[in-house]
């Protein structure tokens, strides 16, 4: 190798080229150019080949001594894409690593993380330095994923924990791009929106045996999530007895594995309105199976502290809807048509925001709060819309349409 005329320049010739021995090269070299970073004592190099080489490699090295002094450049990682996972999860098990909402990664998410990783990312770039994975290796392994038949949610989903591991390689300076930004990503596509009316949820409900209506009775008419239905307790009913205003307080979820836990986000704790056909159907609910304020509001049969089984309450709902022949739906779609069931009933899109739980980077929501007098107004207006369209009083179209494209008229 030779660089002395050419400081932070090496010239690299092939083994079998006559230069090693003394002679003149016979070979095409590449130049190494390089420049020390001082603050973690590493050199930061790129080789160069080919025609220009020697010139590509001397501009490349007049840039990168500013940009190292700057700390926009920094020595590539040895570690590969597998390596650097396995700490990324290690540092989330311990805590340290956060969620995009600042709080603990759900067990659920880090699950389907490990999942995702093992299966789909692991075989096609784990062995790959995480600094050497370019855009293009992303984006050839979503055409992959789409050439699979992966739906565009599911490819989405997939890319996600990849996105994660960059984001917190990035900020702790091991790699020099993010590959993982600007890609051609498929639609969702599925959308998982439920386009029923408010006649079509009591028919649904009216199908059900008494005691299987009352978690169907909270998705559609207070939007709960599936693991925050798990979690609800009698003592998170307000009003239940008719007294004083009727609310819901959702506090926790609930995760198979780990048990009850802090909602998805902080968004997550909040009051919602209780219209006074979903009150009079858990005031039942609780009377039927005499639950106290400790028990969960939905208990497996026989049961005062398990949460109902997802799968069982599933089941039980489709052979009752199969029987009237209903079209079936999920717990998570009756959470979308309550969102439009509030669109309709002309409650704001920041309150209906804040009902289901959504997170949201704006500064002016983190300080609004419900008060009882709006819990009460916005429970008003729903109940009103849900008997005013069951009676027929009010068309309602496309329910599972956002604001501005869903659209009400009166009969």
């Amino acid at each position: 190798m030779r660089g002395k005329s050419n400081p932070g320049i090496v010239e690299r010739h092939s083994r079998s080229c006559l230069s090693k021995s003394g002679g003149a090269c016979n070979c095409a070299p590449s130049y190494m150019a390089w420049t020390w970073d001082r603050r973690t004592g590493k050199k930061v190099y790129k080789t160069f080949s080919g025609r220009g080489a020697k010139s590509e490699a001397k501009g490349w090295r007049a840039d990168a001594v500013g940009q190292v002094r700057r700390g926009t450049l920094r020595p590539p990682t040895r570690k590969t894409v597998r390596d650097a996972w396995a700490d990324f999860v290690a540092a989330i098990e311990r805590g340290e690593v956060l969620s995009r909402y600042r709080r603990p990664y759900a067990p659920s998410a880090l699950r389907g993380y490990r999942s995702d990783f093992k299966r789909y990312i692991d075989p096609d770039l784990g062995g790959a330095r995480l600094d050497d994975v370019r855009r293009g290796d992303v984006q050839a392994l979503v055409e992959r994923l789409n050439g699979k038949g992966l739906s565009g949610s599911k490819v989405r989903n997939v890319i996600v924990p990849l996105q994660a591991l960059y984001r917190w390689a990035d900020r702790r300076d091991m790699v020099t791009i993010d590959p993982t930004v600007n890609l051609e990503l498929p639609e969702q596509g599925g959308s998982r929106d439920w386009t029923g009316t408010t006649a079509n949820a009591k028919a649904l409900l009216d199908a059900l045996p008494d005691e299987e209506r009352a978690p169907w009775a909270a998705a559609l008419y207070a939007g709960l999530r599936r693991g925050e239905l798990r979690a609800l307790r009698v003592s998170n009913l307000r009003g239940l007895d008719g007294k004083g205003v009727a609310a819901i307080s959702v506090e926790h979820g609930w995760d198979d594995k780990e048990g009850e836990r802090d909602t998805k986000s902080t968004a997550g704790v909040r009051d919602v309105p209780m219209p006074e056909t979903l009150r009079a159907i858990l005031a039942a609910h609780v009377e039927r199976l005499k639950l106290t304020d400790s028990d969960l509001v939905f208990p497996q049969p026989k049961s005062r502290d398990k949460p109902f089984t997802p799968g069982y309450v599933q089941d039980r709902a489709d052979e009752a809807w199969t029987a009237a022949k209903l079209a079936r739906v999920t717990l998570h779609e009756c959470r979308h048509g309550y969102r439009s069931f509030l669109d309709a009933a002309g409650i704001s899109e920041a309150r209906a925001d804040r009902y289901l739980g959504h997170a949201s980077t704006s500064v002016g929501r983190r300080y609004t709060h419900a008060i009882d007098g709006q819990l009460a107004e916005d429970a008003k207006r729903l109940e009103e819309y849900l008997i005013g369209a069951a009676a027929g009083k009010v068309v309602s179209l496309a329910t599972g349409a956002r604001t501005g494209a869903q659209k009400t008229a009166t009969a």
